[in-house]
């Protein structure tokens, strides 16, 4: 059964004329600034840095007759605006580049550091300890392979469920953040949904031999 596009989507692409066009645009624009102005601000801590990220994300999006926007297939496999945060943060980080280069070395550094944050509680370790008696997460495994592991787990996911983790452990969003970008009811929905993914990743990571990870 096929799914639906958007009504404010439909309407956009649908539009013939340049008035329709343009109430089309401000529509959408009003049914997801909210949601696009999270995006901008999860990856830049100055205000007029984010807000000119948003205003970028705009652009992009209304360029070509909304060609970025065409793109999106409702598969029924991910909502739209799960699609829309994934797109809005690709476009984000272009517009970084394009204006201070690609990530510098500690923006690669500070990546590192939040997927070993997320090994730390998929493996049930306390990472104080970690840090204080240089207990080794993989044991059984190379660090390599124990980072391989983990992207082979994060692939199986739904796309949905790999943005939360991105915006939960690699962009630090608090729960109440990432409850309105992904229009989740409540925080307490998002907590919940992280338990149930972190349990998930630790029963794919024993199946592939990490299941001597505890301390």
């Amino acid at each position: 059964m096929a799914v639906a596009l958007p009504v404010e989507l439909t309407r956009l692409l649908a539009a013939s004329d340049t008035n329709a066009k343009e109430e089309a645009w401000a529509a959408f624009v009003a049914e997801h600034s909210r949601l696009l102005l999270s995006v901008a601000r999860s990856l830049n801590s100055d205000r007029d840095a984010a807000m000119d990220g948003y205003t970028y994300i705009l652009e992009q999006l209304r360029e070509d007759g909304c060609r970025r926007l065409r793109a999106f297939t409702p598969d029924g496999r991910s909502q739209f605006t799960t699609w829309l945060v994934v797109v809005a943060r690709r476009l984000c980080v272009d517009h970084q580049r394009s204006r201070y280069g690609r990530l510098r070395d500690e923006d690669s550094v500070a990546a590192m550091a939040a997927r070993r944050r997320l090994l730390d509680l998929v493996a049930e370790m306390d990472p104080d300890e970690i840090a204080s008696q240089g207990v080794d997460p993989s044991q059984s495994l190379q660090a390599g392979e124990l980072h391989e592991a983990l992207e082979v787990a994060l692939a199986r996911l739904a796309p949905a469920d790999r943005v939360l983790l991105k915006l939960r452990f690699e962009d630090d969003l608090p729960a109440r953040e990432i409850a309105a970008v992904l229009r989740m009811p409540t925080l307490f929905h998002v907590y919940r949904r992280l338990e149930t993914l972190l349990k998930e990743l630790r029963v794919t990571l024993r199946t592939r031999g990490v299941e001597d990870a505890e301390p």
